[in-house]
């Protein structure tokens, strides 16, 4: 067969390769895949209401197509078994035949024959089907190209510009590095800043939070702005004693869409210092608020609290909740991480915050569970009872979780024990094979005395660890008003 001639596929290759941002090598790949999966539609449709088809999914296996861009055209190619006798012609051909222009040919070796068919002959149908092959094909090598590029990035924090809006949605376009092509990246409506302008072209940094692999339509990179990743990497890149590592960032609480549109942004970041004569919350703060001011301004004027991290929890959580100035902190369970902290009257308001976000922002950021109480109304003795009684529920709930875990556990291996008789009595084909091929001597190697058993059992149960039990932070705080404005005491780093 002839050539089957396509005017401008060098042209085409290099257009498709361009507004793809793929390699002209991928794009020659995918198309000879859809001239492929073409050539077998035209295969099938010559059966249609004639006869049942005839073609399972192997079928076409043997089959290539070979591009030609000098002359630019493409050929069917397939490779077939030299045989005495044709049972496939497909796949096989008589040796009879290929002594004709080959007379040292032998059966078995394998010949490649042009089966091109003609340009007319190809049909419509064939041609809808390498058009809609070659699209699905070119989209999934973007998306592995997306995948490889952006996976494994060592920084997650990318710049960003404003292409256009979808719904809630802000599609974005972004870069893996310098000389590398844009691609588009989803910015969700919940990882948004209130505060921030999204206008056309305007360029934000972004926090790469997801790289999808479930094919979709859209973009497969999803970003955020209101991820706590985000505040971590500005901090690192205006702070050189974090870069140099003599101060380090221990834990960030980050509420950057509030549940009230009364309430702003805020973030609060625990650092601590690896050098004792250096100072972690003043290097973080700058020489007249200087470096956290461009944080700040990155982060469209959201509020930010650095506060100190302690090894005494007491004295984190009293930082925790800067600016208001606490009297005590009563770790009333250090087990199930419940602290009491009183505070003065006037400060009240200003240590539970606008709508408690003060105090459940001190919650995630220590780990602990934190009461806010008025120190001249404290009742030490009823507040004790109080939680004597919940440690009480909790040790009963622990308990009851200790043993369900035990029963099923027991259930487990008397379930495997009685599964290990049944198929002792009644040996399954594989277990008779491995039967078959023990070697003599075996049975006296499996027969161990019953301490040894005992000794190798205790030597497995030393090495296995109990996971920690993750507490989760709850605030709890209560009623006040919440609206009314203290100072803070100059005592306490803060940056409002």
């Amino acid at each position: 067969m002839a050539l089957v001639l396509l005017p401008g596929l060098s042209n085409l290759i290099d257009d498709i390769s361009e507004e793809k941002k793929l390699p002209p090598q991928v794009v020659e790949a995918a198309l000879r895949e859809a001239l492929l999966k073409g050539y077998e539609r035209y295969r099938r449709t010559l059966y249609l209401g004639i006869s049942e088809d005839p073609f399972d999914e192997e079928y076409f296996s043997n089959f290539d197509v070979g591009l030609d861009l000098e002359e630019e055209g493409y050929r069917v190619l397939a490779s077939k078994i030299i045989v005495d006798e044709v049972e496939s012609e497909d796949h096989q051909i008589a040796i009879a035949e290929v002594m004709q222009v080959a007379d040292d040919a032998q059966v078995g070796d394998t010949v490649v024959l042009d089966v091109t068919p003609e340009k007319e002959d190809f049909g419509r149908m064939a041609a809808a089907t390498t058009k809609q092959v070659l699209a699905q094909k070119l989209r999934d090598q973007q998306r592995r190209m997306i995948q490889e590029e952006f996976a494994d990035l060592e920084d997650p924090v990318l710049t960003a510009r404003v292409i256009r809006f979808e719904r809630q949605s802000v599609i974005m376009a972004v870069s893996s590095g310098l000389g590398r092509p844009e691609v588009e990246a989803e910015l969700p409506r919940r990882d948004q800043l209130p505060n921030d302008n999204y206008r056309a072209n305007a360029t934000f940094k972004v926090f790469l939070k997801e790289v999808s692999e479930v094919p979709r339509r859209g973009p497969q990179l999803f970003v955020s702005r209101s991820n706590a990743g985000l505040v971590v990497y500005l901090f690192e890149n205006e702070v050189p004693e974090i870069q140099e590592g003599s101060v380090r960032i221990v834990a960030v609480a980050r509420e950057a869409n509030p549940p009230s549109r009364s309430v702003g942004p805020r973030t609060k970041v625990a650092v601590d210092s690896i050098e004792r004569e250096v100072d972690p919350v003043g290097a973080c703060i700058g020489a007249r608020g200087s470096r956290i001011q461009q944080v700040v301004n990155e982060l469209r004027g959201e509020k930010i609290d650095v506060i100190r991290w302690s090894h005494d929890p007491g004295q984190y959580i009293a930082n925790s909740l800067s600016p208001a100035r606490v009297e005590m902190v009563r770790l009333v369970d250090p087990v199930g991480q419940h602290a009491h902290v009183l505070v003065p009257p006037d400060q009240l308001s200003l240590a539970i915050g606008r709508e408690g976000q003060n105090v459940r922002l001190a919650a995630r950021l220590t780990g602990w569970k934190i009461d806010i109480k008025n120190s001249t109304e404290y009742d030490q003795a009823a507040e004790d009872a109080v939680v004597a009684e919940l440690i009480s529920q909790r040790e009963e709930e622990e308990a009851l979780q200790q043993q369900a875990e035990e029963r099923l556990a027991a259930e487990q291996a008397a379930r495997a024990e009685e599964d290990a008789r049944l198929r002792e009595l009644y040996p399954l084909p594989e277990d008779e094979e491995e039967y078959g091929e023990e070697q003599p001597g075996q049975e006296f190697a499996d027969e161990q005395p019953a301490e040894f058993e005992e000794a190798e059992l205790e030597g497995e149960a030393g090495t296995e660890a109990e996971p920690e039990a993750e507490a989760e932070p709850e605030a709890e705080a209560e009623p006040d008003d919440t609206d009314a404005a203290v100072d803070a005491d100059p005592d306490q780093e803060q940056v409002r």
